[in-house]
């Protein structure tokens, strides 16, 4: 007689599915069987990866350039990081503080794993990114989720995390600009929320993901360029994905002080050694073909915008929805909670009824929300609010 099978691991029967990438399967999946789907889920740009950059990489191929790379990543694409970071934010870090993960979701959550244990605290504004928890929970940590809504324009207060921090605080996790709200930190906000976080000696993940995705003359700031106390404190995660249009390349970059970066080397050596050796010759390319990276982001930037402002006033024509206008990344981050509806039932009928796909806000850690991508076709952005125009008003 043969014993039950062992049951699951108490990290598996803990974590949850991503919310954004079951929402867009569905999606995709009634496409596939022949509905007309207007899909806002996906954070993903919908433009190609520039020419110059995949045909840096397809040379790589022709050259033999398939074998295992060193795990932190490809030299010169380290250097050329370290350079980036000088040259746009005048931070002095050398290429071995530098890390190239497999993906810029790997990236965080090995920065988590590389300064959080088992009994630590790890404080995430919220509406958050919907991968930020699982990774503090798989890490053995707590994450402390405080809600920083609409009136503070999603933007943590340093009143809010003085309130928030304990003895066990060990990592407050930022994105500026932020996926899901688009909300951007001014540099006397980001300031002020560092002046707390190293009072109480706490590290800093600063996602950066969408700085270069910036509207209005909007500028990023980064938390590591205060001082040098903040630097020490700060480990940068960033990637290719958003900016490039590199989602599916898996390309996540790290900038640490030097005992965090050698710490998550030593992690991803142990997990999957280095990101695809062939891919990291596209992402310099990305970095040092300047002139057409350049041009490439500007017209994807143009076409962002101009669906950025055309949504946001349509929205906001809408009896019952308020909307912030976003300052940077893709996304808008409606208020929806006149209806009564909690999001998760507002989006679950929105897609059955009119075949318009939105991530309700309760899986960003807020409810009474939705979260609507712009990275997709002007044309899906006016079939789907107009859409969504006639099923607010048969609520």
């Amino acid at each position: 007689m043969s014993s039950a099978p062992a049951p699951l691991s108490v990290w598996s029967r803990n974590i949850s599915p991503s919310p954004t990438l079951a929402v867009d399967a569905k999606a995709k999946a009634l496409q596939a069987a022949g509905e007309d789907v207007c899909g806002f889920a996906a954070g993903e740009p919908d433009f190609d990866t520039p020419e110059h950059i995949k045909e840096a990489c397809a040379a790589a191929l022709r050259s033999g350039k398939t074998k295992y790379a060193p795990t932190p990543g490809i030299p010169a694409l380290r250097d050329a990081i370290a350079a980036k970071y000088a040259e746009d934010y005048g931070l002095k870090v050398s290429a071995g503080q530098v890390i190239v993960s497999p993906g810029g979701k790997f990236s965080c959550y090995l920065a988590i794993l590389a300064v959080c244990s088992p009994g630590d605290e790890v404080i995430i504004p919220a509406p958050y990114w919907v991968s930020y928890p699982e990774m503090v929970k798989l890490s053995g940590a707590t994450p402390v989720c405080v809600l920083a809504d609409d009136t503070t324009g999603f933007k943590l207060t340093p009143a809010q995390l003085e309130a928030a921090i304990t003895p066990r605080t060990r990592l407050l996790i930022l994105n500026s600009p932020s996926n899901p709200t688009g909300a951007l930190y001014t540099k006397a906000e980001m300031e002020a929320i560092i002046a707390v976080a190293l009072k109480h000696n706490l590290y800093v993940m600063s996602d950066e993901i969408y700085e270069h995705l910036l509207y209005d003359g909007a500028v990023h700031v980064s938390p590591a360029t205060f001082s040098k106390e903040a630097a020490d404190r700060t480990i940068i995660v960033s990637g290719f994905s958003k900016t490039y249009s590199m989602t599916g390349w898996r390309l996540g970059t790290t900038v640490a002080p030097a005992p965090i970066a050698k710490a998550i080397a030593e992690l991803q050596s142990q997990m999957t050694s280095n990101a695809t050796t062939f891919a990291q010759f596209g992402a310099l390319a990305a970095l040092t073909e300047k002139a057409k990276t350049r041009a490439a982001l500007d017209q994807m930037l143009v076409a962002f915008d101009r669906r950025r402002r055309f949504l946001h006033a349509e929205l906001n024509k809408i009896d019952g929805i308020k909307c912030l206008l976003a300052e940077g990344a893709f996304y808008l981050f409606p208020n929806i909670s006149s209806f009564g509806l909690s999001s998760e039932e507002f989006c679950t009928r929105l897609l059955d009824t009119q075949k318009v796909a939105a991530v309700h806000g309760s899986a960003f850690g807020a409810e009474g929300y939705l979260r609507l991508s712009y990275a997709t076709s002007d044309e899906i952005i006016a079939k789907g609010v107009t859409r969504l125009a006639e099923f607010c008003k048969g609520l």
